[in-house]
């Protein structure tokens, strides 16, 4: 009996078709806009000028196989009935053509603009040239059937090749009811490669399993399942009685999304004079003061890792991790040796991901006053507030040199001199030597001045801090980081901003390991697969022992108000020889109601 694909398994296949059409590895990033434009072509999709550029922006590096997945959903195959209602408004008297000369002018003076050479190259692939006529439906017909054309040829190159199409689903066999449970063995180096008897005739081996995708086993697999409860109410993170008592010290800080997904923070280097009992924690920052309602951010999950300030940041080994929950807030006990720490924040990503769709609207965020001075719109300058309110690291409601640094790095890449810094204090509202709100302020407006009302480079500031059009911070989360020590004063300083991503990963690879459960793939005793449960998420690790590359294929299509920081159900991961990496992490769609997680991990050969 065929069994029938999954549409989230279809929508995968079609993606890793097309991306492997024009990569090597779906571990390769799209490194230009015209590698962008092939691979949407190989989907079957017709890019504009306007959506390549709302994907690929000046501050776009590189797009990795889960950015071009997410783009796919977003971008419809282009139908049709949408190309004649386009056309057809041209055809004014409905005679089914359209003069070269009538379009010639339209393509050349609205919209994305084309070249004269452009529009003869566009006559000719038509193909339907007569009289200077245009017959834009058998046009039509062509762009569609070019479009299909692309993606069947992207599918059937992946069909053909069967070590890229196992990359996909992996070996789709019948197995028996007896192979249907897999054994978790635990890693043991002594214990040889375990060898399974071959009861399955080999021509069975051809059929594809009759049993749904999702429920499937496979003999080179394992499954994991955890039921969670509501966690909107978890509160296991109990304050020290006596915490008034202790030294506190406190920071603030912000994660911030990449045109390539990837998050960064602020690190910081913590100080302790000598051995004292220390607690930890770290929440959203809530900037919504003045009414009732949460910020938009605060149910993103955070987390602090902190490892040993050994001489090179790659040598440092993980102290301790905030695993114990108190509603948005995420702590950890413990005592601590006399020395230096790095702090690294950590979010998963798995609610904090990019927005592909455009805001609604596009703020105003200058003007003229009635004496024809500009000056900035009150939506503006409240966003502007928050902006001080989030780089404001210490909240003495003033910047520092190094504060409006690290706003400097993070918006325009650059830094402020001692003096540039010395002329702002004479220009802006300051005190004790440090930039004010009102001074902030000033000095927005006077960028909005030297560009003569020009909103352009204001608009690269706010899209830096995670803002859209509509003045919203949807990629970005503010956070706020409590130190306190029992026995002696800490000393916090943000030292870069960056994702850290060796130690950081290194650092969730040790937590995960150290906790969490450990299961080999059956078969391939070198493959082991940790997967760790704690109240907010659960994070699962792979680690490759063996002397060559894997790819685990992943399916989640069981699992219940869940999403994953990979943003699909199903999906691959590449692991090197030798090698450990982070496969997902898993939260809670609605905190508010039980969760399943239900992972089957499968060997592609």
């Amino acid at each position: 009996m065929q069994k029938s694909q999954s549409t989230e398994e279809i929508f995968y296949m079609n993606c890793r078709a097309a991306y492997l059409a024009v990569l090597k590895s779906s571990l390769a990033n799209i490194t230009s806009k015209e590698q962008l434009c092939l691979v949407l072509q190989q989907a079957g999709r017709n890019p504009s000028k306007k959506t390549l550029g709302k994907y690929w922006t000046q501050r776009t590096t590189k797009l990795n196989f889960d950015d071009f997945c997410e783009i796919l959903r977003k971008e419809k195959p282009t139908e049709e009935s949408a190309l004649m209602k386009a056309f057809s408004k041209l055809d004014i008297n409905g005679h089914g053509y359209i003069l070269h000369n009538d379009l010639y002018k339209v393509l050349t003076s609205r919209g994305e603009k084309m070249s004269p050479e452009e529009v003869n190259e566009f006559y000719s692939l038509a193909q339907c040239n007569k009289d200077g006529r245009l017959d834009y439906a058998q046009l039509c017909r062509l762009l569609v059937s070019t479009a299909e054309q692309c993606q069947t040829a992207a599918i059937e190159k992946l069909e053909s090749d069967a070590k890229l199409k196992q990359q996909n689903f992996g070996n789709q066999t019948e197995i028996s009811q007896k192979d249907s449970t897999p054994q978790a063995v635990p890693p043991s180096p002594e214990l040889p490669p375990r060898t399974e008897p071959d009861a399955t005739p080999r021509k069975a081996e051809s059929r594809s399993s009759s049993r749904p995708s999702s429920a499937r086993s496979r003999r080179t697999s394992v499954s994991t399942n955890i039921t969670m409860g509501a966690s909107s109410s978890t509160k296991n993170l109990s304050e020290p009685k006596s915490l008034q008592a202790w030294h506190h010290m406190s920071t603030k800080g912000c994660f911030f999304l990449e045109e390539d997904s990837e998050i960064v923070s602020l690190q910081y280097r913590l100080h302790l004079p000598q051995t004292s009992t220390v607690f930890l924690t770290i929440q959203p920052l809530n900037l919504n003061l003045e009414d009732e309602r949460p910020s938009s951010w605060m149910a993103v999950d955070t987390a602090l890792f902190l490892v040993t300030a050994n001489k090179t940041k790659e040598d440092s080994n993980l102290v301790c991790f905030t695993e114990h929950r108190d509603r948005e807030k995420f702590g950890w006990k413990g005592e601590l040796s006399a020395g230096t720490y790095y702090i690294m924040p950590f979010s998963t990503g798995c609610r904090l991901k990019r927005s592909r769709a455009p805001a609604a609207r596009t703020a105003q965020l200058v003007y003229r006053s009635d004496g024809g001075e500009l000056a900035l719109t009150k939506e503006f300058r409240a966003a502007l507030s928050d902006i001080f309110e989030v780089i404001d690291l210490d909240g003495n409601g003033l910047l520092s040199l190094e504060e409006y640094n690290f706003f400097e790095q993070r918006t325009s890449g650059e830094k402020c001199d001692e003096d540039a810094w010395a002329v702002c204090r004479e220009n802006f509202d300051t005190k004790k030597n440090e930039l004010t709100r009102q001074g902030f302020m000033e000095l927005n407006l006077m960028e909005a001045n030297d560009r003569e009302g020009d909103p352009a480079d204001l608009w690269v500031t706010l899209e830096s801090m995670g803002y859209n059009r509509a003045l919203e911070m949807v990629e970005a989360c503010p956070f706020l980081i409590d130190i306190y020590s029992e026995n002696t004063q800490p000393t916090v300083q943000p030292i870069s901003l960056e994702s850290s991503t060796k130690i950081l990963n290194t650092a969730l690879q040790k937590s995960v390991m150290s906790k969490g459960e450990a299961k080999t793939i059956r078969g391939h005793d070198n493959v082991i697969i940790y997967t760790n449960k704690s109240e907010a998420r659960i994070s699962s690790v792979i680690a490759n022992k063996s002397s060559h590359k894997v790819t685990v294929h992943v399916n989640n299509e069981q699992s219940k108000n869940c999403t994953s920081s990979r943003g699909m159900n199903v999906f691959a991961v590449e692991v090197p020889a030798r090698t450990k990496m982070v496969c997902q992490h898993v939260v809670p769609i609605n905190e508010k109601q039980e969760w399943t997680y239900h992972c089957v991990e499968s060997i592609v050969p």
